[in-house]
């Protein structure tokens, strides 16, 4: 009768740990779905403010925005929304260090490194885009 009770235990830890490690494969496979997505989203809305500030230039004999709020703002729109404003937005950071008259850089950086993306955006000035690996933080 006792070794009956320690196979039913033993046959219970087993289960436990084929169920963690099915839990942990799909935890994992989820957390990589996501963070592509969020890298995809964030290298579609990096273009798109590219592509609203080249425009905006075009119609403005080659000058820049000095704010990104003029591309929401002018007539016609360039830009549904703010994207520096909202930041973050699925969980990327999105900075402008340099808008000015004669070009612009921005980037798009993961809030946290390796959990929400892994990769770190920028565009400058003609829709260069780069990217390289974000370094850990935390």
């Amino acid at each position: 009768m006792k070794n009956l009770k320690g196979r039913s235990f033993v046959m219970l830890m087993i289960a436990i740990a084929v169920f963690a490690l099915f839990l942990r494969i799909t935890v994992e496979r989820l957390l990589k779905i996501n963070i592509a997505q969020n890298e995809s989203y964030a290298q579609a809305t990096l273009k798109l403010i590219s592509t609203a500030l080249e425009n905006y230039a075009k119609d403005h004999l080659g000058a820049y925005p000095a704010n990104i709020s003029l591309l929401v703002q002018d007539n016609p729109r360039y830009l549904d929304r703010d994207y520096l404003a909202e930041s973050p937005v699925k969980s990327y950071d999105y900075s402008c260090l340099r808008l000015d008259v004669s070009g612009y850089s921005c980037s798009a950086a993961p809030v946290k490194c390796n959990f929400s993306g892994r990769m770190v955006y920028a565009v400058t000035t003609g829709g260069v885009v780069i990217s390289q690996e974000c370094s850990k933080k935390e």
